[in-house]
């Protein structure tokens, strides 16, 4: 079982730039690939990026990309998601995820691949 913990969720008028955090408490994360989703009020959850154990192949939706950015950092102990240009239509809950999987794997944008789900932490743009 592996536990995720997002951070970096809050306020932010529109144009405005996030980073989401996400860590396995006492462990690292080198094991699994990793993603993000969001789901807004009334909607279904919906991928956002992701990125393969080696942290060399990214893979983003389409209203994300240019703006969003997934990274993780070496000792693979965190991923982060760096938001700038934000849209109202951002505003949803953030999901960190993450699935066992080859090293060199292509990112998934199902989350039906995913195993372990975060809390996740709220997004609110303001316009």
């Amino acid at each position: 079982q592996v536990q995720l913990v997002e951070s970096g969720g809050g306020l932010v008028q529109a144009g405005g730039s996030l980073r989401l955090s996400c860590a396995a408490p006492g462990r690292t994360l080198s094991s699994y690939a990793m993603g993000w989703f969001r789901q807004a009020p009334g909607k279904e959850r919906e991928f956002v990026a992701a990125i393969n154990r080696s942290g060399l192949s990214t893979r983003y939706a389409d209203f994300v990309r240019g703006r969003f950015t997934i990274v993780r950092d070496n000792a693979k102990t965190t991923v982060y998601l760096q938001m700038n240009s934000l849209r109202p239509e951002d505003t949803a809950v953030f999901y960190c995820a993450a699935r066992s999987a080859p090293y060199y794997n292509s990112p998934k944008d199902d989350p039906e691949d995913y195993d372990y789900w975060g809390q996740g932490t709220q997004v609110t743009v303001s316009s």
